[in-house]
């Protein structure tokens, strides 16, 4: 039986499906099977960046669901994210470009700032000094989302948002800014509420979207020892009295 998902009102008017299938981790070779079959469960919100290194297994997917008749490009809501050696303002038009291209779209549903630094640009998307320390650029995230606001504007993206910016950065676009970010992705579940940033989005017109909802147990950055979300007594506890799974209460 398919998903049926309800949708959330963005603040400029489009509808966001509030469950949606992220893609970071997707491995090759596994990814075009993963989108197609959650297309095919009901799954109409995708969401992709750059840096994954997957798009166009992505796009193969919705592509081919898209010509087997199961959906049409406008009962999709695609995001993809713009990443840190782009933000230079002359490279974010051949950025989303490529990602367009990649996922063998026309548009975009959202289009997000990856993240609030900026990477040397022109090179690997990692760069790194001799001694591997990651090397930044001097490109403010103000001037990056002023170069994607004509794309939004000619209707690559349709909406645009943030992913990683606290109150504080998401303040200093806002002021600046003549299309609005309509979302901020950031990590979100019990271990990292973001009571607080939620509600400061909130009340800026800006929706949170959480991503690593399960807390993201194989992140490649966890630390032996570290608690897994997903084995919490107390969520445990919960699950079973509701007769759910963890996973299902987290998500919701």
């Amino acid at each position: 039986m398919a998903l049926k998902t309800p949708y959330v009102k963005l603040a400029n008017g489009y509808e966001c499906p509030i469950l949606g299938l992220g893609t970071w981790k997707s491995k090759p070779g596994e990814v075009v099977q993963a989108v197609k079959d959650a297309i095919d469960i009901g799954y109409r919100h995708i969401d992709c960046a750059f840096v994954y290194g997957n798009e166009p297994e992505v796009g193969e997917a919705i592509s081919a669901k898209i010509a087997e008749g199961v959906v049409k490009r406008e009962d999709l809501f695609i995001t993809s994210k713009l990443w840190n050696t782009f933000h230079r303002p002359d490279l974010v038009r051949g950025a989303l470009l490529k990602t367009l291209q990649n996922l063998k779209l026309d548009y975009l549903d959202l289009y997000l700032i990856h993240w609030p630094q900026a990477y040397k640009e022109e090179g690997e998307l990692f760069p790194a000094d001799a001694d591997g320390k990651i090397q930044f650029s001097d490109v403010d995230y103000v001037d990056t989302w002023r170069a994607l606001e004509p794309l939004a504007r000619e209707g690559l993206a349709r909406s645009l948002g943030l992913s990683n910016f606290n109150a504080k950065q998401v303040e200093r676009v806002l002021q600046a800014a003549t299309v609005k970010p309509v979302v901020n992705q950031v990590e979100c579940h019990p271990y990292l509420n973001q009571k607080r940033l939620q509600e400061f989005c909130e009340a800026r017109g800006i929706k949170l979207t959480a991503y690593s909802p399960l807390g993201s147990p194989d992140r490649p950055w966890a630390k032996p020892g570290e608690p897994q979300l997903m084995d919490d007594p107390k969520l445990q506890t919960l699950a079973a009295r509701l007769g759910k799974t963890v996973a299902q209460i987290l998500i919701r």
